[in-house]
C-alpha cells in the first residue's frame, strides 16, 4: 500500500472553493493500488492501468457495407447501365479464395471481405439478375458500399488510454480487437460504518427515539458500484474507546475509512478524537450546502473519509467530493463528472460565497430543450428528495440568486452514482 503524503488533506487558511480543493489534492493524493491483470468480462469499472495499443486494424479488410454485388468500378459504363457476368460468391467469414478478374462481378453479403481489386458494391435491390449476369445501374460512385481496412482502428494506433474507466463499450473495442486481458488498478478495499446510539439497522428493531441506518446502505451501494470491496463494519456506539478500536483495527488491511455522523464539534461526536489517536484529521473549510461538516485525513498508510450525519448530505458529499477522492486514489485519469446546461424553471436565493446543490427533476420543454425544476424541499434528512429528483442544480460561488429562465449547470445522479 502506498504511503500518503502528510499534508496530502490539510486546507490551512481561509475557505477554499471545491474546485480549488479538489485540483490541489490531484497534486498531492497517491495512487494506493497496485496494477492488475483481469479478465474483460471482470474489467467493468476498473480503471486501465496503461495504453492499449491495437495489434491489428479494424476492420481487418476492406469488406462490404450491405448485400449486393461487387465489382472492379472502371468496368462500368459511364453512359449507361453494365451487364457483367457473375462468377463469385463471397460471405462474411468466407472470401472468394482466388484473385477477382477484371470483366466480372461477384456475389457479396455484408461484412464479407472484398476480392482483391475490386472496390465497389451494388446494392441487391438496384440490381436486376439476368441469369448468370447482373445489370448494375448507371451513375454509382467509386468505392460505394465499401469499408476500408482500418476504418475503425488502425493497427497501432492508441484506442485505450491509461487512467480510463472502464465501460461497456471500452470493454467492446478492446474484444475487437482480440484483447482478452486488460491490465488494471488494483481494487480500493474501503472500511464503512456509521456511528450514533440512536442508529439501528435495518435487520433490528428500532426502540422509540431510534432510527435506520439509511447512510451506510446508500454509501457502500455507490462504493460498490466503483468496483470498490467493501467491508460492513456495521454501526459503532458513541463510545471513544469503541470508535478507535475500531477504526485503528480497520485502517491496517483498507486502503480507506468511510464513516457518516460523528464528525462535527458535538460532544457526543467522538470519531474525530478517535481518528487522531491513531493519524490526522482535516476538516475541509468549504462553503458548500448540504456537506457540513465533512472530514478527511489518515490513519497510517489508509486514507480516512468523514461524511455528515444527514442522509442527503451523506450522499452528495460522497457524489461531489469523496467519489473524485477515491478515483484519484485508484489512479483514474478523470474524477470530475460531467455538468450540463440547462434552463431553470425555478427561482432560488442562495448565500454568496457558498456553492450550493440543488436537488431537482429534469422535464421536457419542447424545442427549447431540457429543464429543471427544484425539489420542494431542501432538507438535508428528506431522502425522499434524492428518490424523485433526477440530478443536482449546481450553484456557484459567485451568485446570490437564480431566475426561472436562467441556465444553470446539472449533475445527473447517474454520473456520480457509481
Amino acid at each position: 500500500m502506498a504511503q500518503l503524503k502528510d499534508d496530502c488533506f490539510a486546507f490551512g487558511g481561509e475557505l477554499m472553493s471545491i474546485t480549488d480543493a479538489l485540483a490541489l489534492l490531484r497534486e498531492r493524493i497517491t495512487i494506493v493500488v497496485d496494477p492488475e491483470i483481469v479478465e474483460l468480462r471482470s474489467a467493468l469499472g476498473r480503471i486501465l492501468s496503461h495504453d492499449i495499443i491495437s495489434n491489428r486494424s479494424v476492420p481487418p479488410h476492406d469488406n462490404s457495407a450491405v448485400d449486393g454485388y461487387a465489382v472492379f468500378f472502371e468496368d462500368l459504363n459511364a453512359d449507361g447501365d453494365t451487364r457483367i457476368p457473375v462468377t463469385g460468391r463471397v460471405a462474411a467469414g468466407h472470401p472468394l479464395g482466388r484473385p477477382a478478374r477484371q470483366g466480372e462481378a461477384v456475389r457479396i453479403f455484408t461484412g464479407a471481405p472484398m476480392p482483391d481489386g475490386m472496390e465497389t458494391v451494388f446494392m441487391e435491390e438496384d440490381c436486376e439478375a439476368d441469369g448468370n449476369d447482373v445489370i448494375c445501374p448507371v451513375g454509382l460512385k467509386q468505392g460505394a458500399n465499401c469499408r476500408k481496412k482500418g476504418e475503425d482502428i488502425e493497427q497501432g494506433s492508441v484506442i485505450l488510454k491509461a487512467g480510463q474507466r472502464l465501460r461497456p463499450q471500452e470493454l467492446g473495442l478492446a474484444a475487437s480487437v482480440g484483447i482478452k486481458e486488460l491490465k488494471v488498478m488494483g481494487t480500493l478495499r474501503v472500511a464503512v460504518f456509521s456511528t450514533g446510539d440512536e442508529v439501528y439497522d435495518p435487520n433490528d428493531q428500532a426502540p422509540e427515539g431510534g432510527i435506520f441506518d439509511a447512510n451506510r446502505y446508500s454509501v457502500m451501494s455507490m462504493l460498490e458500484a466503483m468496483s470498490c470491496h467493501v467491508t460492513d463494519l456495521g454501526i459503532l456506539p458513541d463510545d471513544k474507546e469503541a470508535i478507535a478500536v475500531a477504526i485503528g483495527g480497520a485502517a491496517e488491511d483498507h486502503h480507506v475509512i468511510v464513516t457518516s455522523g460523528g464528525v462535527s464539534a458535538g460532544e457526543e461526536d467522538h470519531v474525530k478524537a478517535a481518528v487522531e489517536r491513531h493519524g490526522k484529521l482535516d476538516f475541509w473549510r468549504l462553503a458548500i450546502k448540504p456537506g457540513r461538516p465533512i472530514a478527511l485525513g489518515r490513519l497510517g498508510n489508509a486514507a480516512f473519509i468523514g461524511l455528515p450525519g444527514n442522509p442527503v448530505a451523506a450522499m452528495v458529499t460522497f457524489m461531489v467530493i469523496a467519489r473524485s477522492v477515491l478515483l484519484m486514489l485508484m489512479g483514474a485519469a478523470e474524477t470530475t463528472a460531467t455538468r450540463y446546461p440547462v434552463t431553470a424553471a425555478f427561482s432560488y436565493k442562495k448565500k454568496m460565497g457558498r456553492r450550493e446543490w440543488v436537488r431537482a427533476t429534469l422535464s421536457e420543454t419542447g424545442g427549447a430543450g431540457l429543464s429543471v425544476q427544484k425539489f420542494r424541499s431542501s432538507g438535508a434528512g428528506i431522502l425522499t428528495s434524492m428518490v424523485a429528483a433526477d440530478g443536482l442544480v449546481e450553484l456557484p460561488e459567485d451568485i446570490d440568486s437564480i431566475a426561472s429562465g436562467d441556465v444553470v449547470q446539472f449533475l445527473p445522479f447517474n454520473e456520480v452514482s457509481g
